[in-house]
């Protein structure tokens, strides 16, 4: 399928290089595409292997019938000129992990794990569970490694567990790729400019479960209502966390009515955590990997980077980075976490995202800080709704003003409910600001 092929990479990034060092391999003729500058080294390793990379903001200019195939950066639009052309043409449109599945070694066990929230850390709870246990446990896809680049460094053997998250921009362009175990940690809408609608959002993420039978096993939240509606028609063995026979409450979170772990030894908190944990219990239950491994894990791990991360206090006031809201939905959760006192910075691209759900919540918000393109769509929600608000197109002027608004006990909160893309190349940049700024106060 991926020999002796004419081949466009429409996106270059770390996916679409190692999609291109990979491919390369197997007497293809490539052609990487990106309106960026890419670095000196990587266009040198390319050009060494026969590869050609061509800066250009047209790339459909490049394509024509006698492409065989096109890999798409899942960050590229379905509505993109380039993409709507291939499909004209009747060129195969796939994805670097989709390429990626097609060179796996046979005997593996594949997870995967998807949702709208939550699924970066129940990825990496499962892979420090899995570690602690010794089991030959592989991490990749969008929390990390690209799964070309696993491949061609030779990192996966027979019998190995490949854990992968799976973002929605992956699933999208999903043709063959098939999991052994998936997990859904739960659905709302989001990324609705990429797919158009909440209902063509849904469809893409029921394709964690393509091609799945009996044998196959599904992790799904039972208290999510739209996950449910989604998976009512899959064939396979359904465990569900936050059911009555597995759940969480204030003293411990339970497997089958016995209690695993009680909260006062677990470090992260926080309802939406206690969720992720049960889709990790559960995964660890179907492997037969004993809950100890899960136990030492949760007594010594303290979250993922950019995810209410604690950041600093300074003079009593506490900041915390949660960059990787990037929903609405998100930004409740964080919400949640806090009593009062929120100083709560709010915003970033505008994906035709709605605040409405953060109503229940906004008296815990003393004032919020508009930022980035959807700014003045927050500022009039907080008219709306009686909330102080003041907007500022970047991060660091909502800061300094914020530098100013503090007192004791107050709690600033990064959590912008909104894509970061109007301003950053990902999330993790408009955290790692965050953090930059907060430390130099």
């Amino acid at each position: 399928m991926f020999q002796d092929k004419k081949i466009l990479i429409l996106g270059m990034a770390r996916s679409g290089y190692a999609a291109a060092l990979l491919l390369s391999k197997y007497n293809n003729q490539i052609i990487v595409t990106d309106s960026k500058k890419q670095e000196e080294e990587k266009l040198n390793n390319l050009k060494k292997l026969g590869i050609e990379f061509i800066e250009s903001d047209n790339p459909e200019d490049l394509l024509d019938d006698s492409f065989n195939l096109v890999i798409k950066n899942p960050a590229v639009f379905p509505t993109h000129p380039c993409i709507i052309k291939a499909r004209d043409l009747g060129i195969t449109v796939v994805n670097e992990m989709e390429v990626g599945y097609h060179f796996l070694p046979s005997n593996l066990t594949i997870i995967g794990v998807t949702g709208s929230n939550g699924k970066t850390t129940t990825t990496t709870l499962i892979n420090e569970a899995l570690k602690k246990a010794e089991l030959p446990v592989i991490l990749g896809g969008n929390i990390g490694i690209p799964l070309c680049e696993l491949i061609n460094n030779n990192k996966i053997k027979e019998k190995d567990i490949l854990l992968l998250e799976i973002s929605d921009h992956q699933l999208n362009d999903f043709k063959d790729f098939k999991t052994n175990i998936s997990v859904l940690t739960n659905l709302c809408p989001t990324h609705l400019d990429y797919h158009g609608s909440y209902e063509v959002y849904k469809r893409v993420k029921h394709r964690i479960f393509n091609y799945h039978t009996k044998d196959d096993i599904a992790i799904i939240n039972y208290n999510n209502e739209d996950s449910m509606e989604l998976t009512k028609d899959i064939k396979d063995t359904k465990y569900y966390f936050n059911s009555k026979d597995n759940y969480y409450s204030d003293q411990g979170i339970y497997i089958d009515n016995k209690l695993v772990v009680e909260t006062k030894d677990i470090l992260l908190k926080g309802s939406h955590n206690y969720e992720n944990i049960l889709a990790m219990l559960l995964v660890l239950k179907v492997l037969d990997v004993p809950f100890r491994y899960a136990i030492d894990v949760l007594k010594e791990f303290k979250g993922v980077e950019h995810r209410l991360e604690f950041v600093k206090e300074i003079e009593g006031v506490k900041y915390y980075n949660d960059s990787k809201s990037t929903n609405p939905t998100a930004t409740v959760t964080a919400l949640k976490s806090f009593q009062e006192n929120i100083l709560l910075i709010l915003g970033g691209m505008d994906r035709n995202q709605e605040f409405d759900e953060l109503v229940p919540y906004l008296s815990k918000i003393k004032k919020v800080y508009a930022i980035g393109e959807v700014r003045e769509k927050i500022k009039e929600f907080c008219l709306d709704n009686q909330v102080l608000c003041e907007e500022f197109e970047f991060l660091k002027e909502a800061l300094l003003k914020i530098k100013k608004d503090v007192k004791e006990k107050d709690i600033v909160l990064l959590s912008p409910g909104s894509a970061s893309w109007d301003q950053y190349a990902k999330f993790e940049d408009r955290g790692q600001e965050f953090k930059e700024i907060v430390n130099g106060f």
